[in-house]
């Protein structure tokens, strides 16, 4: 819950696509903001430099999309754990144009914004202080409890795997003794057809 992405410049060359993950913990509130940085500041972006965007779920599940815009937002709450991956891509142009995208994407509670919590509830600074403490010890909290369950998921998957491979073994050696038996039945008769025993 405490990973986030903050303030990430990338370039996009027209006609290709790229595309961010983030691991994402189940019912984590997640916050995300992307702009192209203007090439020719005090005049409006051109229509070459506008991208399109999509936001999905490890699912497939669409969150956001955008078609030729020049800045965006996305808020969610996350309904499944995993990678979710947001794509811009920019349309063909020639000649090929590197474009320069800010993006914000932040989730758990990094992605509340603190202030505005303090001016809407008139905090006092120790109050607002203990809600944000108390806001990151309920998401260690939380962490906690989903690496148990993804601890137990892996003992799980390496007993399983250990009894394969110990059913495997076995039946490897009971080959070989029974290739080896064959083996010495057989140079026994052939010995003794040629009458060598």
């Amino acid at each position: 819950m405490f990973r986030f992405v903050n303030s990430l410049q990338f370039e996009l060359k027209s006609g290709h696509t790229k595309c961010i993950s983030e691991d994402i913990k189940h019912n984590a509130v997640t916050v995300g903001k992307y702009s192209v940085v203007n090439p020719n500041d005090g005049y409006p972006i051109p229509d070459s430099h506008k991208i399109s965007g999509r936001v999905s779920s490890p699912l497939g599940n669409s969150y956001h999309d955008a078609d030729r815009a020049e800045s965006g937002n996305f808020a969610f709450t996350a309904a499944e754990a995993g990678d979710y991956i947001a794509c811009f891509w920019a349309p063909d142009h020639y000649p090929v144009l590197i474009l320069n995208v800010e993006f914000d994407w932040r989730s758990g509670v990094a992605a509340k914004d603190w202030l505005n919590v303090a001016k809407k509830g008139k905090i006092e600074v120790m109050e607002f202080e203990l809600k944000k403490l108390y806001d990151t010890v309920t998401s260690i909290h939380d962490e906690i409890f989903y690496l148990r369950e993804r601890e137990e998921e892996m003992q799980d998957l390496n007993m399983a795997t250990n009894s394969k491979m110990f059913t495997f073994s076995f039946l490897s050696i009971l080959v070989c003794l029974s290739v080896a038996g064959l083996q010495l039945w057989h140079l026994k008769t052939f010995f003794e057809r040629k009458k060598l025993l």
